[in-house]
């Protein structure tokens, strides 16, 4: 009769059950919340809780339920240490947000940051790099934007394939702002800075002038500011340019407000 209805389903190890990790929630180890989508560091405990925080400093506490978190994307259930975790020295990465180190770059969400051109796209890398690799958010440069919303229809956003567009010159009246006004979705966001360029969103004093060069109506912007700064041509300054941003204090307000408002909306959990 054995034989006639196969395998017994009760051979073998049937009491194994997949186990989740255990992990000690020491401090500066990076996790998520698997159901809220929070990322942060492990900075200390509050009635029985796990404190996370983020990029931005902001904090939230988590219960230490079983397989709770997320680990470089793989469930972990959090245990609290034997001793209290003592927070190390905090690092910031050039956009101001804290430093996490020995954490893989996330795998690229679907979700975009588009830029104007390949000189934005240089210097959004130069400062906030960091977070946009932690985070899985690609930054890809266009070719100017006059088929903006061409491009948005082709891109397709939507739940979970958000939009956020960084683009110059971004004031009332402006041509830019005409452009951006065909531009209508939940799913994406189109913010800028007012400089003609982004090159005159770096501050003068990072380049040891005191202002940037008023270039005269009709002549090509970044013509008129090598010519007034000396330069031979434009690849020659902006390399000079590039060179001299450290971090977000080399750059004016507005250009870091516009990002700020972009990597959250893109990483935002619909």
């Amino acid at each position: 009769m054995g034989r006639r209805y196969g395998e017994d389903v009760l051979a073998g190890d049937w009491r194994r059950r997949k186990v989740t990790p255990e992990v000690d929630a020491e401090a500066d180890l990076v996790v998520e919340d698997a159901e809220s989508g929070f990322c942060g560091a492990v900075v200390g405990f509050e009635s029985g809780a796990v404190v996370l925080e983020d990029r931005h400093g902001r904090r939230r506490n988590f219960p230490l339920l079983p397989a709770a978190f997320l680990l470089d994307g793989r469930p972990v259930t959090l245990r609290r240490p034997t001793r209290p975790p003592v927070p190390a020295a905090r690092r910031r990465t050039a956009s101001g947000s804290v430093a996490v180190d020995g954490v893989r770059a996330r795998v690229a969400r679907a979700s975009r940051i588009w830029v104007e051109g390949v000189h934005d796209a240089a210097l959004v890398e130069r400062i906030w790099g960091d977070d946009l690799r932690i985070e899985g958010v690609v930054v890809q440069p266009l070719s100017g934007i006059d088929a903006l919303d061409a491009e948005v229809r082709d891109f397709g956003p939507g739940p979970g394939r958000r939009l956020g567009v960084l683009v110059d010159h971004l004031v009332p009246g402006s041509k830019e702002s005409r452009i951006v006004a065909r531009v209508n979705s939940p799913h994406v966001l189109v913010t800028g800075h007012p400089y003609v360029d982004v090159w005159q969103a770096v501050k003068p004093a990072a380049l040891g002038i005191a202002a940037w060069p008023v270039v005269p109506p009709g002549r090509p912007w970044k013509e008129g500011v090598c010519a007034a700064l000396g330069a031979a041509e434009p690849a020659e300054l902006w390399r000079l340019i590039l060179s001299r941003v450290d971090s977000f204090a080399d750059v004016e307000t507005p250009l870091i407000n516009a990002m700020e408002r972009l990597i959250d909306f893109v990483t935002e959990p619909d």
